[in-house]
């Protein structure tokens, strides 16, 4: 159950119940993503969008799910994460069915954003929810990369057949598919789940909620729309949110724990995984469409079937973790994610020959991807009492939020810089082998060992002596949510 203490890597049948749910929640998730990206075509003829306006459906969901997912992290740690999860996904359906029978954008638009809120809602807390069901190390470990493979298999999933599914009934079916899986959540949650334990004289930072929610939307706004007043006031409300924090009694997130080098760089490190393979899937998109001049459904075909090794790497990446510490799986799986981008540096103009370069390095590609994105999560969730979980799930989904929000405007001001498409293309495919080869070095060091215990989540061994604190047992996690994640 939500609470319930293992001692060893078997888990119980109640544990298994627990886990069923929480993980097909977040399978439910990756999947509608995916087949709503198949839809948005239909969907905008449907209601009447245009082409010019079709972003605004990603960014009706990508606002909330952004801005508001920190907060409401941190109200499912004070105020129960079985309830903000059941909550989150009455949301859901409301949305899904609003959106079903959108007949105008405006009612289109409301659901995505309700959809947005609902994920901000109920995916903190089902991964809160999920890493304190087993509290055994190793074994959380294989459900967080069980998690991450589901993920990504929906994703999958979804770009495979959502195709076949909106061509032979309807793009509304996009939005209704959710609303039975999210009925049978909401009846089995309470039967197989405990609400979590509420600390007791705990208030919520009001003035830290309202300055980060503010800041965080005026960020992603500024982002996603290349607004450069947004980004000044959200920079400037971040900064009074910083000031607010150091001064309250409660805070909202604890810089104390902010500075925790594993918060602090496993963050950094999910940010630039998802902000990597969100640039370059844009990139490679607009190559093979533009340059070889594949069809959309081709070009679907050469994403997708890459992207089921990524099932495989969710499995693989929980027990590596276990058998060599976090911090070498996240270094090891950026690295791949990097590097397999210099074949594709040798594409050009010819179909055959650059194919042959972009399904291999798609597979690896998406290995190392979604076994950076297991660790980092693992790495941002490692060594907090239970009480912190939801705040540490919200800050390793709002990083992933954050990142595949700007990662496609990034990369397209970057590709755009050259005239011509493929010269574009590659020069971005230039800027993320730099980066990661950095922000690899930076991880490496900023996650060294300094001469206190971590944990074998940190060092993949036990330590001859630790000290009292490093004795309790450290959550481990994975996101999540892939509510717009691009793998």
């Amino acid at each position: 159950m939500a609470e319930n203490q293992s001692t060893s890597e078997q888990l119980s049948s109640a544990q298994k119940l627990a886990l069923f749910v929480l993980l097909g929640a977040q399978f439910m998730l990756s999947v509608d993503f995916s087949i709503l990206n198949v839809a948005l075509p239909r969907m905008g003829e449907g209601v009447g969008l245009s082409l010019a306006d079709l972003p605004w459906v990603a960014s009706a969901y990508a606002l909330p799910a952004a801005g508001f997912t920190l907060l409401f992290g941190r109200i499912a740690d004070l105020f129960g994460r079985r309830r903000l999860f059941l909550t989150g996904i009455a949301l859901l359906t409301v949305a899904s069915l609003l959106g079903g029978f959108a007949t105008n954008a405006t009612m289109l638009l409301s659901a995505r954003v309700l959809q947005g809120f609902a994920n901000a809602i109920a995916i903190p807390a089902a991964m809160a929810l999920l890493i304190t069901t087993v509290s055994d190390e190793r074994a959380r470990a294989r459900v967080l990369g069980l998690n991450g493979a589901l993920l990504s298999g929906g994703f999958t999933v979804g770009a495979l057949v959502g195709g076949s599914l909106v061509s032979a009934l309807d793009w509304r079916w996009a939005f209704w598919i959710n609303v039975p899986v999210a009925v049978a959540i909401m009846v089995l949650t309470p039967l197989v789940i405990k609400e979590s334990v509420r600390p007791a004289g705990v208030k919520l930072d009001l003035p830290g909620a309202v300055t980060v929610t503010a800041g965080l939307l005026a960020l992603v706004y500024g982002v996603s729309m290349q607004n450069w007043i947004a980004l000044a006031v959200g920079a400037v409300l971040i900064a009074a949110f910083w000031f607010v924090e150091l001064k309250a009694k409660a805070p909202l997130v604890s810089l104390t724990l902010l500075n925790r080098p594993n918060i602090k760089w496993g963050n950094f490190g999910g940010m630039v995984a998802f902000v990597m393979a969100s640039g370059i899937n844009f990139g490679l998109t607009l190559y093979m469409q533009d340059v070889l001049k594949l069809e959309p459904f081709t070009t679907g075909l050469v994403f997708g079937v890459p992207g089921l090794v990524a099932v495989i790497a969710g499995v693989i990446a929980g027990r590596m973790i276990g058998r060599y510490g976090y911090r070498n799986v996240l270094a090891v799986g950026l690295l791949v994610q990097g590097l397999t981008t210099v074949p594709l540096l040798l594409t050009g103009s010819s179909t055959t020959p650059s194919l042959l370069l972009i399904v291999p390095s798609l597979f690896l590609m998406y290995f190392g991807h979604v076994t950076a994105v297991v660790a980092y999560t693992v790495t941002a969730t490692s060594g907090l009492e239970d009480s912190q979980q939801g705040l540490a799930t919200g800050l390793a989904t709002l990083a992933q939020q954050i990142a595949v929000t700007i990662g496609i405007p990034i990369f397209g001001a970057i590709v755009a810089a050259r005239t011509d498409v493929l010269d574009g293309v590659h020069l971005a495919m230039q800027v993320q082998i730099v980066v990661i080869l950095v922000s690899v070095a930076l991880i490496w060091f900023g996650l060294r060992d300094r001469g206190t215990a971590a944990g074998p989540s940190a060092t993949g061994r036990q330590e001859p002596e630790l000290t009292p604190e490093a004795q309790q047992p450290a959550p481990v996690p994975v996101p999540h949510t892939v509510s717009e994640n691009p793998v």
